[in-house]
């Protein structure tokens, strides 16, 4: 069966938003008696969700306050939210040139505030269906958001793909039962990407690379 989804991992695949998250963690963070995080130490941390990366960074110790940090980061990320943000070189070619297939974005962000992304830097256009970490009663490695996109379409694993930076995004492929795509260029190191089926150095080999995806090869 053709591939007929494809399916997209939002920060460290398609939008580079690591300055916006970072300086919004350490306004979220910065009563609380921490130093600053660096744009690498946060690289390192994101992808779970952006209450797990605050309960990462406050510690046990200052658990009690993890409500009002992530409402901080909320209330400050809104207002910041495409600073410092931008689409990856070919991003947008690469999403233009595959408009013979459905397209989904499934994010660890919350839905509200991948929409925003999206719109602010004139992507959402290219999408069908954005899914966020409180789209689905779980979110990445789980394999639930990605059966909720196939889901959507009426679609099976065979007809989908995973395109990512990390290995939550690899891992919630695999357990969907799609194939999986994996781009060193984002906030991960290539060796966490050593489980996916197929791993680009480049946005833009997407393309050619769906085209070897025939009807028997799967």
């Amino acid at each position: 069966m053709p591939i007929k989804l494809v399916i997209f991992d939002l920060d460290g695949t398609l939008v580079n938003s690591i300055k916006d998250i970072t300086n919004s963690l350490n306004y979220a963070t910065g009563p609380y008696g921490l130093a600053p995080k660096t744009v690498e130490e946060v690289a390192a941390l994101v992808g779970e969700g952006i209450t797990r990366v605050i309960e990462r960074i406050i510690g046990e110790e200052r658990l009690r306050h993890r409500e009002e940090v992530v409402n901080r980061f909320l209330e400050f990320y809104s207002e910041h939210i495409v600073d410092n943000t931008f689409p990856y070189p070919g991003v947008k070619e690469t999403l233009e040139g595959l408009n013979g297939y459905k397209k989904a974005v499934i994010s660890n962000k919350r839905e509200a505030l991948s929409v925003k992304v999206l719109e602010a830097l004139d992507l959402h256009r290219f999408f069908d269906l954005v899914v966020g970490s409180d789209s689905t009663s779980e979110k990445k490695p789980s394999p639930i958001p990605v059966l909720h996109a196939l889901s959507n379409f009426g679609l099976t694993q065979k007809n989908a793909v995973m395109v990512g930076d990390s290995d939550l995004d690899i891992a919630a492929g695999k357990a969907a039962g799609v194939k999986t795509i994996g781009v060193t260029y984002g906030y991960r190191e290539r060796k966490c990407l050593r489980d996916a089926d197929f791993i680009i150095d480049d946005i833009k080999e997407l393309t050619n690379l769906m085209k070897t995806f025939g009807t028997d090869d799967y």
